[in-house]
């Protein structure tokens, strides 16, 4: 159990972690009692550590109430522009200690649960993750929600509450197996269902033609119930809304028509239409053109619009006549992350033309101006491109909507390059070319006033390559947003040493303003500092090797560099490169035991797409490694392989504060950005990289010479696409490549399968399209001038800081900051809504709009 704090510590501590009164803490104790006797029913003798989470986490919910009451009722009276982001993921980790840093909470509840004789971090180990997200695009989405809240904008997260999220990963015999996630087993204090905005979707059906236009008939309909959490900014008193929609079979389904007599049937049928919000697809990167997956696609946006439309239409409440839509762009944004909300565009255009009998061409003027789309990958195989039959079969008229925005778009093309067929082909909504296709990305860009790549030269290949057709029409459409991260999750949560260390420093206003670590270079040749910094780190060190010994029962060495990689597991992010220098290490100690060695622990982690069958076989070639050189009496304590199991969002919390060495390694040119570089960064931890994704603009903001840059640029890498990349030729010129490779392809870590790993090396010869033996040799090389530099504590700590101090552009308060202004028309605000007592609060209902009482089904 932690010790009280000392006097001293709680000054230190008050400006980040909030304020410790004797009322605040006696309120939270009794909130505590109050939540364990009646919302959980237990006393002391018989409460478990999962009671007393619940029973904390009711308690820090109940000062998120009346704030998020609040925050709604002051966007109903304001009726400013609102913000809609809409993904297909959100991966949001755990919620307790983020909520109690941003309400400022977080020592007053520290001192409660301590006074109540328990253990604040056993408690938030009960927690479970929200992992309703694979990997970057889903974590980018919560880190958005955080900075959305923190700039004071009216924004709402949108996506599907799925029963399982990402799927949780064991290492058997090093092999990846997956258990299912049930993450709400035990219920989920964060969320508070909204059966009263229940949605119908409608699937199926057909297309009558009609004098009124077309109608879409005899479908079938699955109900959205949506489930909301709060979302607090930090220190602001807004909290806005993350609405999650659940699949329900209305309670008709498949009693009207058929199954007459077969009431227990159809009522077991009911969970085809549940079925929709089951469960998250695994895939990162990659397009599977499941039908589910799909029906899930249009759930989310089919019941987002509407409830868009009636927010809209209650801020249009006073006017009489129908409601016109002119204005809609001024009160709406609507943000696709990825094409995964595409439907959206074609189910906007339905509803406006359709229900509101909008004439197509304003209504297609209204919906270019509402929506805009970031693309987050140029790797083919992950571009969404749905078969034309599945949309026949499944959104009939959504297909009709397709086809008459295509021949709009087209008509425009062949005005303007009359005769030229092959534009016409390259640029249409439908491919022809082996089936015919939805190109969904060509449906965004068409439908959208902006579009966006994630990193500088993610948008420009996105300009000059991918869409270069598109971006020759409109120019001004193409913009970039450098993706961020959020400093309250990933500095003052997962390392709070570091945080209150830079807050003595410089103050605490970097918090909200992240660029104010530039004050950092200052102090970079500031000796106390510097080893105050390199403290950190290592106390950083000594408890996630303590997690690690615990975990998986290996004796780490504390003086050794801490080499992570962790990310999913993917071919183009070059985790194969990481093994080959892993074997390449070991080769050296094995040849010389005697030469100096610059310690390391190489920790690797990442969960492969459970279909994705050249990913799994690279992780049990990483066990299979560490497996060799871990047992190995002559390696000793020089090196040692862990493979990190369930990598998510609250182990990431652990080992990037701990992290010396960070693994950017992707071919240049594959890596829209990346976010896990920006944590590493902004925890002190160095790269090692290519000049990919916003590696590129972290070497500009620190300088080159701060990173240990190494492989081909873009560049080299599309030359040796034109020349033939060959692989043998690296082979057979680098010695320690062949022996290294001689060694997989021989059975030297597989001795009783041989054959084990033939998969990998036959691909690595004969397809490898991320180049793998090309960057080894500069790879190698610059792991060199890594193992150099480590040895000298003082440098490393400098260029660390150096880091840090360069690290402010990197907050997704700056990204949020540069969307709100350049592509949604909103401005950031530092306005504090008064808290919930500082207000008369009997009268906060009371308060009536035009002589009626204000209804919270409006303020939501």
């Amino acid at each position: 159990m932690a010790a009280p704090l000392t006097d001293l510590e709680k000054r230190k501590q008050i400006s980040i972690r909030g304020i410790v009164g004797v009322e605040n803490v006696a309120e939270l104790k009794k909130g505590f009692n109050r939540h364990l006797h009646f919302t959980l029913v237990k006393d002391r003798n018989i409460a478990t550590p999962r009671d007393y989470y619940f029973a904390l986490a009711h308690t820090v919910r109940d000062h998120l109430v009346g704030r998020w009451i609040r925050t709604q009722q002051f966007y109903y009276e304001t009726d400013p522009k609102r913000v809609y982001y809409l993904s297909l993921e959100f991966y949001m980790g755990r919620t307790l200690q983020n909520t109690m840093i941003n309400l400022g909470l977080q020592n007053a509840c520290d001192e409660a649960i301590y006074q109540l004789g328990l253990d604040m971090e056993d408690l938030e180990e009960m927690e479970e993750d929200a992992g309703l997200g694979n990997g970057g695009l889903g974590r980018l989405a919560a880190c958005f929600l955080d900075s959305m809240a923190t700039l004071g904008l009216a924004a709402y997260g949108y996506g599907i509450r799925y029963e399982y999220g990402i799927f949780n990963q064991k290492i058997k015999e090093g092999w990846q197996v997956e258990e299912a996630d049930d993450w709400l087993r035990h219920g989920n204090p964060w969320e508070k269902a909204r059966p009263e905005y229940m949605l119908p979707v409608h699937y199926y059906g057909r297309v009558e033609e009609s004098k009124e236009g077309a109608r879409w008939v005899d479908t079938q309909v699955v109900l959205a119930m949506p489930y909301d959490t709060p979302i607090p900014g930090y220190m602001n008193n807004t909290v806005n809304t993350m609405r999650l929609w659940s699949a329900r079979a209305p309670n008709d389904f498949n009693l009207k028509d058929f199954n007459v007599g077969d009431y227990i049937q159809a009522v077991l049928d009911r969970n085809l239409a549940e079925n929709i919000s089951r469960v998250l697809y695994p895939n990162d990167n990659f397009f599977e053109g499941k039908e589910l997956r799909l029906k899930q696609e249009y759930f989310v946006v089919a019941a987002t619009l509407q409830d868009i439309i009636r927010r809209f239409k209650i801020s249009k409440k006073g006017s009489s006549g129908p409601v016109s839509f002119d204005s809609f762009p001024e009160k709406v944004a609507i943000q696709l992350n990825d094409t995964h909300p595409a439907m959206a565009i074609p189910e906007l255009m339905r509803v406006f033309v359709d229900v509101e009998k909008l004439d197509w061409d304003t209504a297609w003027a209204i919906t270019k101006r509402t929506f805009a789309y970031t693309n987050h990958t140029v790797l083919p195989e992950a571009l969404e491109r749905w078969p034309v039959g599945l949309l026949e079969t499944l959104l009939p008229r959504h297909l009709q909507i397709i086809y008459r925005i295509n021949q709009g778009h087209l008509d425009g093309i062949r005005a303007l390059f009359p005769g030229d067929l092959d534009r016409i082909r390259r640029m249409s909504l439908i491919e022809e070319d082996g089936g015919k296709r939805v190109n969904m990305a060509h449906l965004c860009i068409v439908g959208s006033h902006a579009v966006n790549g994630v990193a500088e030269i993610h948008s420009n290949i996105i300009k000059n390559d991918v869409f270069r057709d598109f971006s020759e029409l409109e120019p001004d459409k193409f913009q970039n947003k450098t993706n961020g991260i959020t400093p309250r999750r990933w500095l003052l949560l997962c390392n709070p040493g570091l945080a209150e260390l830079i807050a003595e420093a410089i103050g605490e206003e970097y918090v909200k303003d992240l660029s104010q670590l530039q004050k950092l270079n200052e102090l970079v040749k500031d000796d106390a500092f510097i080893r105050d910094v390199s403290n950190v780190k290592q106390d950083n060190k000594v408890k996630f090797s303590q997690y690690l010994e615990k975990e998986y029962k290996v004796n780490i060495n504390l003086s050794s560099m801490f080499d992570v990689h962790v990310k999913r597991i993917h071919e183009y992010k070059r985790q194969l490169l990481n093994c080959l220098h892993i074997i390449t290490m070991y080769n050296r100690i094995k040849k010389n035991p005697k030469a100096p060695f610059v310690p390391r622990t190489v920790i690797i982690g990442g969960k492969a797409a459970p279909g994705y069958h050249m990913a799994k076989k690279i992780i049990k070639l990483i066990t299979a490694v560490g497996h060799v050189v871990n047992k190995d009496p002559v390696v000793g304590s020089k090196l040692k392989v862990i493979y990190l199991e369930n990598y998510r969002v609250s182990l990431a919390e652990k080992v990037i504060p701990a992290t010396d060495l960070s693994e950017q390694i992707s071919t240049a040119g594959t890596e829209a950005s990346g976010t896990g570089n920006m944590k590493f960064m902004l925890n002190g931890a160095l790269t090692i990289g290519t000049m990919d994704g916003a590696n590129v603009e972290m070497a500009e903001e620190v300088g080159e010479e701060n990173m240990f840059i190494f492989g081909m640029r873009v560049e080299d890498v599309a030359e040796m696409d034109v020349q033939g990349y060959d692989a043998v030729t690296y082979y057979n010129n680098i010695p320690e490549l062949k022996q290294a490779v001689d060694q997989i392809q021989g059975g030297f870590f597989s001795p009783k399968q041989p054959e084990l790993f033939k998969d990998i090396t036959n691909m690595l010869f004969n397809h490898d399209r991320f180049k793998v033996f090309a960057d080894y040799e500069g790879y190698i090389k610059c792991q060199e001038k890594v193992s150099q530099l480590y040895q000298n504590p003082k440098e490393w700590t400098q260029m660390a800081i150096k880091n840090i101090a360069a690290s402010g552009k990197f907050s997704s308060d700056r990204t949020i900051t540069d969307y709100a202004t350049e592509v949604w028309g909103v401005e950031p605000t530092d306005l504090k809504i008064p808290p919930p007592n500082e207000d008369s609060h009997s009268q906060m209902y009371k308060r009536s709009y035009g002589g009626k009482s204000i209804c919270e089904i409006e303020m939501f």
